[in-house]
């Protein structure tokens, strides 16, 4: 079924998704804060641009978001340009932003109140599980929000779940981020013990690949990473933003994260060197 949708958010993953979504047939009218980036979307895409969130809202039945952080939601949202002074009863909006549970559950709240449905939606796969619509979906909210919607996602995810109430997508997305963490972390070590050791580590990759120590990481960024290439993905900055929103729901909920704070800082260095715009396997430089 058709649907007219709004997309807020032009980014790099935003822009692809928005495009997955004309493509399958839907009516998409895009929102970004740089209008160059959103005249660009149509150009390739066609749909429509507009001039706000709120006038984006007023078109679509369905408005998807994918914005930078806690801050940048609450602007998109909330206020006289935002896109709760321009939905109707009944739409629904999906959140795709890496942000906080506690910011995605005070957006709940205001929908409720005007008879909206909303769910917290974050991603993984980065950009380029984005470009080729391969992205996983963490998805809070109610049941009936989330099966009106499930066919728009399979537009730009090869997966997607519902995980329980509102906040719960965004706790499943600082899980994942622990473990990317510390998955890199370890590939980082060993290549570079491997390095030193005088192993051809192409070769020892080509073994112990095919076992236990097996990771998506090792599988796309070990090659990149002995490279000295940091140009393939999702970014340190965003990284360090993500393990910050971990790191403090840690704190409310009483879990210990040691490693992920430990390796926190390790990322703070790469940006001190200059690489908070290398991708996340560039945790490799520090050593």
């Amino acid at each position: 079924m058709v649907q007219k949708i709004a997309f807020i958010g032009l980014g790099v993953m935003g822009y692809p998704m928005a495009g997955h979504c004309q493509k399958s047939g839907h009516e998409v009218t895009v929102f970004n804060r740089t209008t160059n980036k959103a005249q660009a979307w149509v150009d390739e895409f066609s749909g429509n641009m507009v001039a706000s969130p709120k006038l984006a809202a007023e078109q679509a039945d369905v408005i998807l978001l994918c914005v930078g952080n806690d801050d940048d939601l609450r602007s998109v949202m909330l206020g006289e340009h935002g896109v709760l002074a321009g939905v109707n009863a009944g739409n629904i909006i999906v959140d795709h932003t890496t942000a906080s549970a506690e910011v995605a559950r005070e957006m709940e709240i205001i929908c409720s109140e005007l008879g909206v449905g909303f769910l917290d939606a974050p991603v993984s796969g980065g950009q380029a599980g984005a470009e080729n619509g391969q992205l996983t979906v963490m998805v809070g909210g109610e049941k009936i929000h989330y099966r009106n919607i499930e066919s728009i996602i399979g537009c730009y995810a090869k997966f997607s779940q519902l995980l329980g109430a509102v906040g719960s997508g965004q706790l499943a997305k600082m899980m994942n981020q622990i473990c990317i963490a510390g998955a890199v972390q370890g590939l980082s070590e060993a290549l570079s013990f491997g390095k030193n050791a005088g192993l051809d580590c192409r070769a020892v990759v080509d073994v112990i690949s095919k076992g236990a120590a097996q990771s998506w990481q090792m599988e796309n960024r070990f090659e990149t990473m002995l490279a000295g290439k940091f140009e393939f993905g999702f970014a340190v900055d965003w990284m360090r933003k993500d393990l910050d929103i971990a790191l403090n729901e840690a704190k409310k909920n009483g879990s210990s994260l040691p490693l992920t704070a430990l390796i926190d800082q390790f990322y703070a260095d790469v940006q001190k060197n200059g690489g908070g715009r290398w991708d996340t396997s560039s945790l490799f430089t520090r050593l």
